[in-house]
């Protein structure tokens, strides 16, 4: 047996021997030259570039394999080069009036932390600017427009109870009224929104925000928020301090009297709470709601038919004086002496702020080979704000004056009935080559505010004229807004003119 293991190793290694000698040739006899070596192999080829994807959910971290846990960062900036005709009267440094300028601003800069570290709770935090200009936007308001102040948007907590509600809590945004006073202000169809939907901006509220709680949810096709808020203090400085400034005053002296003018403002006293909320019925596709973010426009990428209705009300928000409330020249002395307190010896009346809103939102594809798409949207508000409430604001207001009306404001909100239309369509891909996208829009704003009213007493309305273009480089994420503007100087109720105004707006989010 160990001579038969013998043998076999031994013809192995000659086996082996063999096939090596056959792969090893010796060079041919008689000196000819060995073959020369193959060609080397040619170098692979690059694989042409992908073209770039939709941003997406853009600067999204997953800390978790499944990405059910996340921390996301949402950044973007408005920049404006505007041409504006001013209302008369506007002064853009102390004594020098101007009637008209081009100016730039930053409309908004903004920065969102987003983060998930369980499936039922969300944190998320978002911070900025706005409306810093030249003479506006800064730390002292209206006469400087450097240093703006940064300052809390939203710092909210929201708890998932189950799939029909979210409990959240904190200064949110969870507004009630109208979509439009939900609305993203990074993917609006026209150029900005038109301030008449936020009624209540920077009087009683934080930039629209307020500290308060909130629920909101799903139930089938239904989408619903209702909120709990502050009432943030109006500070109200000058003549709207004290029961003077709801009065006018004839005569000097001994013989002076103040007498009620029958006009509310924001009550300075206002301590109870706001109650609002928005409900929604969406028809054709839903939309996400993580956030309190309405779509402006979806650019073809949904079919979505909402109708919807909202509530605003605030017992007591606003104050007013009869014209029957009369104050002698004693009086006069003593409420300047109170301040603020003589509200509560001078008669005035209370009034509550009740607010009501319908709107319907349509945004489809069109046709889906050539990519265009028609958005549209229309809302009626019934404002309810105590008796001839009228109140004046410009965005980014490139100057300023004697009061409220100067620089491009306009009337914003009062008591009486709004609408607001808006339409826009996407045109075709590759009419302005295989990168840019266009879509023209138009708006119409008409308001019959009671406080409006000429010498013959009938109400002015309020119509503003928006039209323009938005070029699309990359959705909303990257794009450029041409609106012309014709917007009404209230300067004289009996003689209202229209000024132009023209902004040019570079966006970028990310």
């Amino acid at each position: 047996m160990q001579t038969t293991r013998y043998a076999l190793t031994f013809s192995a290694l000659l086996a082996a021997a063999t096939v090596v000698s056959a792969q090893v040739q010796p060079p041919p006899a008689g000196g000819q030259p060995a073959p020369p070596p193959a060609a080397p192999a040619a170098a692979p080829v690059p694989a042409a570039p992908t073209e770039s994807v939709p941003y997406g959910a853009g600067m999204k971290f997953s800390l978790s394999p499944d990405g059910s846990k996340y921390v996301r960062f949402i950044t973007w900036h408005q920049i404006w080069a505007r041409y504006t005709e001013n209302n008369t009267g506007t002064l853009r440094a102390p004594g020098k009036p101007q009637s008209d300028q081009l100016d730039f601003a930053i409309r908004r800069s903004r920065f969102i932390v987003l983060s998930q570290l369980n499936p039922r709770f969300l944190v998320y935090t978002h911070i900025g600017i706005n409306n810093q200009t030249a003479v506006s936007g800064g730390a002292a308001p209206a006469v400087d427009g450097k240093k703006p102040q940064l300052f809390v948007h939203e710092a909210v907590v929201e708890y998932k109870v189950n799939k029909y509600l979210n409990l959240g809590a904190g200064m949110h945004y969870q507004n009630g009224l109208s979509r439009m006073t939900r609305s993203s202000t990074i993917n609006f169809l026209t150029l900005d929104a038109p301030l008449t939907n936020w009624p209540t901006i920077e009087a009683i509220d934080q930039f629209v925000r307020g500290i308060g709680v909130y629920g909101k949810g799903r139930v089938g096709k239904l989408d619903y928020v209702l909120s709990v808020n502050e009432s943030m203090l109006t500070n109200q400085t000058g003549t709207l301090s004290n029961p003077l400034g709801l009065g006018a005053t004839t005569g000097t002296g001994g013989a002076a009297v103040n007498t009620g003018t029958n006009v509310a403002q924001y009550n300075p006293q206002g301590t109870n709470h706001i109650y609002q909320g928005y409900l929604s019925y969406e028809f054709l596709d839903q939309e996400a709601n993580l956030l309190p973010f309405n779509v402006g426009t979806y650019l073809g990428t949904k079919r979505v038919f909402n109708i919807g209705a909202g509530f605003f009300y605030n017992k007591d928000g606003m104050v007013s004086r009869p014209t029957s409330s009369v104050l002698d020249a004693a009086g006069i002395s003593a409420a300047t002496a109170a301040g603020t307190s003589a509200f509560n010896t001078v008669p005035n009346d209370k009034s509550d702020i009740a607010l009501f809103s319908a709107d319907v939102f349509f945004d489809t594809p069109v046709n889906k080979e050539t990519g265009t798409a028609f958005t549209a949207y229309g809302v009626y508000y019934n404002y309810n704000m105590g008796p001839n409430h009228v109140r004046f604001i410009g965005a980014s207001n490139p100057g300023y004056g004697a009061d409220a009306r100067r620089g491009n404001a306009v009337p914003h909100s009062g008591t009486g009935n709004v609408g607001y239309v808006q339409a826009g369509f996407l045109l075709p891909k590759n009419l302005l080559g295989p990168k840019l996208r266009l879509q023209p829009y138009a708006s119409h704003l008409l308001a019959s505010y009671d406080g409006l009213k000429t010498t013959s007493g009938d109400t002015k309305n309020v119509n503003i004229f928006d039209a323009g273009a938005n070029f699309y480089i990359d959705g909303h994420n990257a794009k450029f807004t041409l609106n012309y503007r014709a917007r009404p100087d209230f300067t004289d109720v009996n003689n209202v003119n229209y000024r132009p105004e023209i902004t040019l707006q570079t966006q970028v989010s990310l």
